[in-house]
């Protein structure tokens, strides 16, 4: 009867071993498991799918350009960034300095003044544009830009949108120089500078106004965006919606 208890005792601590052992076997592998999945209990977010993050990337870009517009509609929105300011033509470059020989430095300050102010004006009618534009672009791998890095969503746009962006910007413009009367200012100095190249033989100034406020505008938006995108990009606090947070946070982890 002894016996038998001993050998009762036995069995019952060899399998308290065995349970406890393999408790600790068991709780390794959870511990692995969990480690590898780099999580420690929370269910796994399932991962994003190309749409969503197509969508995340046309989401950002849409915030990004009305906030372009907000920063860069206003007065000196243009002249006053020295990233975007527009400069004297760079093919009217020695109409400048002739100008500025015969006392005119005042004309052309004014000119550039102006400039600034017809993209200026011209911005405010750049959002739809710009929208229009974000919605209707064709994305295949939105994967490849969201994880490009700094303004790869706003290099895909440029590439892929500019002409038409310009083709549809370039009416508003011609609009805006009218507004803030650039003409008034530009041609005075224009026509003395060509009549003077006529006795000269030098070459007149044929510059296009509109062509010039145009490319510039457009590239100084592009710019704007860009520094918005990267805001959203680096700072959680900038995505505003639940689609950004998730798409931008799936590459940064915040």
């Amino acid at each position: 009867m002894v016996k038998m208890k001993k050998i009762i005792t036995n069995i019952t601590l060899a399998s308290s071993v065995l349970f406890f052992s393999g408790c600790d076997v068991l709780q390794e592998v959870g511990e692995a498991v969990l480690a590898e999945s780099g999580s420690t209990g929370a269910t796994n977010t399932p991962s994003l799918s190309n749409a969503t993050v197509i969508d995340g990337l046309k989401e950002a870009l849409t915030l990004c350009i009305q906030n372009s517009v907000s920063l860069t509609s206003v007065t000196d929105g243009f002249l006053g960034n020295n990233e975007i300011k527009l400069p004297f033509p760079q093919d009217a470059l020695k109409m400048k300095e002739k100008a500025e020989e015969w006392g005119l430095g005042g004309q052309v300050d004014k000119i550039v003044t102006n400039l600034n102010r017809a993209a200026e004006d011209a911005s405010t009618e750049a959002k739809p544009i710009f929208i229009k534009a974000i919605k209707e672009m064709s994305i295949g791998d939105g994967f490849a830009i969201l994880n490009g890095g700094k303004g790869a969503a706003t290099q895909y746009l440029r590439e892929k949108t500019t002409s038409q962006l310009v083709a549809a910007f370039s009416p508003k413009v011609q609009n805006s120089i009218e507004k803030v009367k650039l003409t008034s200012f530009w041609e005075p100095v224009a026509t003395k500078y060509n009549q003077a190249m006529t006795f000269t033989g030098g070459d007149k100034v044929t510059t296009d106004l509109n062509a010039y406020v145009t490319e510039r505008a457009v590239v100084g938006l592009f710019t704007m965006v860009e520094k918005e995108e990267n805001k959203i990009r680096e700072n959680p606090a900038a995505r505003v919606t639940d689609l950004l947070q998730t798409v931008f946070g799936s590459i940064t982890g915040q």
